[in-house]
């Protein structure tokens, strides 16, 4: 394939740095990922939202933008764990919601992303996953990150809204719709080589695809 730039979005735990590692390894695409064992303020925000929900998505709008700015300029193609626009679509919207963020600080923040945003370069594309919540729920358990025990179906379950709406009205780039609850890009090499295929027909604009296809 010629030189892309992709991103990765999803619910916590849809699967997006499983993929974005898989498909980095099998094309030699360069990686980036969420800053999350290194990040300052992500154990603080999920043992007191309210306090540290700000500063969180000030620190991920400077990370994320230095990524896409980065990888979108890069001589070969790259691919993201998460998007920059999730920042301001679901995750800060989530905060105003539960009132962890003001609407004051809500609405510099957005003052701040749409500057930022609006001078950033396109993806070619934007690979959505996501699987049920009771899906994400227990991958959550089972990977047993400490600072993931407070989040419960609720959440995931108001994130899951914000998805929805945000995927409706996105028109940035094509989009790679992937359920994932029963799919294993990491164990499955079938899987991956699907999920491939599908990648290069969105890429090369032939179909719309929802993969794989609701029961």
């Amino acid at each position: 394939m010629a030189k892309h730039f992709v991103l990765v979005a999803g619910n916590i735990s849809s699967g997006k740095t499983s993929l974005t590692e898989c498909l980095g390894r099998r094309l030699g695409w360069i990686t980036a990922y969420e800053s999350v064992v290194d990040n300052p303020y992500l154990a603080d925000f999920y043992a007191d939202m309210r306090a540290w929900a700000f500063h969180l998505q000030i620190f991920f709008l400077g990370h994320r933008a230095e990524q896409h700015m980065a990888l979108s300029r890069a001589a070969q193609s790259a691919i993201i764990d998460r998007s920059i626009y999730e920042d301001a679509e679901i995750f800060a919207r989530a905060a105003l919601n539960l009132g962890t963020i003001t609407e004051r600080d809500y609405q510099t923040y957005r003052h701040v992303f749409d500057l930022i945003v609006g001078s950033l370069a396109l993806p070619d594309l934007l690979i959505y996953l996501w699987a049920p919540v009771e899906v994400l729920l227990d991958r959550i358990v089972d990977r047993g990150r400490d600072m993931e025990r407070s989040i419960d179906a609720a959440y995931l379950k108001l994130l899951d809204s914000y998805y929805q709406e945000w995927m409706a009205g996105f028109d940035l780039c094509p989009v790679l719709s992937i359920r994932t609850d029963d799919l294993d890009f990491v164990h499955k090499p079938q899987h991956l080589e699907i999920v491939i295929e599908r990648i290069r027909d969105k890429l090369l604009g032939r179909e719309e695809i929802e993969f794989p296809k609701n029961s």
